[in-house]
């Protein structure tokens, strides 16, 4: 019953979360304008449910990529001053509640990752596709970037498979406490992480 209604709940929560947070929202938006030059928003595909692709939204909090910077210049160099301020309370998620109201993900969910990994994953790991993506997720709440990728995507398919009202309720809970209290986090989305290369089948 619960799968049915958690579109419902979403989309709720979605908008209540919106409107409460619209503030925050408005005053990183003026930020992010001046100090990427007019673009504070950081769009990219992402796979959603069933592995189908859509455009997450995020505040921008990396300066672009120099064109004639070397390939290998780590991520973390680009991110701006106040874009650490932002990703250190993951302010940066808030415009993701846009993609819930749209229906591409969920609050709680395995988080959207690149779609270049979609051919890596193995047959265990492909089940974190079969719901919405989610803002946040048990994984996130168990260790985010400080838990190897094979733990992550095992912590994404538990969920899967045992998703229910309560704990989403927890993992939204425990998510507001380390919002207030960051711990293990580097940065978002696994760019502090080494790159996903797969998994061998067991």
């Amino acid at each position: 019953m619960y799968k049915i209604l958690k579109r419902f709940f979403d989309l709720i929560l979605a908008i209540i979360a919106f409107l409460l947070l619209s503030p925050i929202f408005l005053i990183i938006l003026l930020c992010l304008l001046f100090v990427n030059r007019g673009k504070p928003f950081f769009f990219q595909e992402r796979p959603g449910k069933n592995e189908k692709l859509f455009k997450i939204v995020k505040f921008k909090t990396m300066r672009d990529l120099d064109p004639n910077a070397p390939k290998d210049v780590h991520n973390l160099k680009r991110v701006t001053k106040i874009g650490h301020f932002i990703r250190k309370y993951s302010f940066d998620e808030i415009p993701q509640l846009i993609n819930v109201i749209k229906g591409d993900m969920s609050i709680v969910g395995p988080r959207p990752l690149l779609v270049h990994y979609l051919p890596l994953y193995n047959d265990f790991q492909k089940q974190r596709h079969y719901l919405r993506p989610g803002i946040t997720g048990w994984a996130q709440v168990k260790g985010r970037n400080a838990i190897s990728w094979e733990k992550k995507f095992s912590l994404d398919v538990w969920y899967v498979n045992n998703q229910s009202f309560i704990l989403d309720f927890k993992i939204i809970l425990l998510t507001i406490k380390r919002i207030i209290i960051p711990q293990d986090i580097n940065s978002s989305d696994g760019v502090n992480m080494p790159e996903f290369t797969g998994t061998k089948n067991e």
